[in-house]
């Protein structure tokens, strides 16, 4: 048995366990909150963790001190549930993600925080959820901006089509293969249209999980619609920027000057 260590105390956390959807039949889904001290009204982003759809938690960071950084850069950050592949199929998780969404802008002044200032950061899997909510979302669901840690761009081309048991067919409910529209459907590449928020692409160069190709191939796209798409090659850097040669702090605040030329 492996067992996950003890977390450290959370000292930007303002507000800790905000339920924002309670789908029937499944369990609540939270939030935590970090806001930055002051008046506001603050930026938020919105943060998806990874986990190939089948593991992860809100609280799981790449960067131990993401939310230190992004709240002393004048950002609140939501730490953000969605349900895992085995708990509900695909497009739960978007729908999870926009319920969040909803639940920060209908509370914004009570929060501090700036309802037409929205980012979403997502790492991995939460990058395909995070992008895809960003390239859909309109009205009260909208977003302004979007980061992306080595996500997958396109669930139709991925390998083993056939396989009913890899994890992106487990989040479409079967062989993609046999799912071909839907994985398209649910692939941020074959979502992009000209009036799409700006994106940044942090993505390593040597990733096997979901390769560098991925990031370049998904910029072309939205560039070729008119949309500003940054990537920042992390040179020699697998899956989660492992081996990668520089500290994983500096790729978070890489992604603050991001947010403040768009959302300035």
């Amino acid at each position: 048995m492996t067992f996950h260590p003890v977390p450290e105390p959370r000292k930007t956390l303002t507000h800790a366990n905000c339920v924002v959807s309670t789908p029937l039949g499944y369990r609540p889904l939270h939030l935590d909150l970090h806001v930055p001290p002051g008046d506001g009204p603050f930026p938020v982003v919105l943060w998806i963790h990874g986990g190939g759809w089948m593991t992860g938690s809100r609280v799981w960071t790449v960067d131990q001190r993401f939310h230190e950084r992004m709240v002393a850069r004048g950002y609140a950050v939501a730490d953000v549930d969605y349900r895992l592949a085995l708990e509900a199929t695909y497009p739960a998780q978007q729908a999870d993600v926009e319920a969040a969404v909803r639940w920060l802008r209908h509370h914004a002044a009570a929060l501090r925080l700036d309802p037409a200032r929205f980012a979403v950061l997502g790492e991995s899997a939460g990058g395909q959820i995070a992008a895809v909510a960003a390239l859909t979302g309109t009205g009260d669901t909208a977003i302004q901006a979007v980061i992306l840690w080595y996500a997958p761009a396109d669930l139709s081309t991925v390998p083993r089509q056939d396989d009913p048991f890899m994890f992106p067919a487990i989040l479409l409910g079967g062989p993609l293969a046999e799912r071909q529209a839907f994985a398209r459907h649910a692939s941020p590449l074959h979502n992009v249209h000209p009036a799409a928020p700006p994106f940044l692409l942090v993505h390593g160069t040597d990733d096997e999980t979901v390769p560098f190709e991925e990031a370049t191939g998904f910029a072309e796209a939205l560039r070729a619609q008119g949309v500003r798409c940054d990537v920042l090659p992390v040179d020699g850097a697998g899956h989660v920027f492992t081996g990668a040669t520089v500290e994983v702090g500096t790729l978070t605040e890489a992604g603050a000057d991001f947010l403040d030329d768009v959302l300035r």
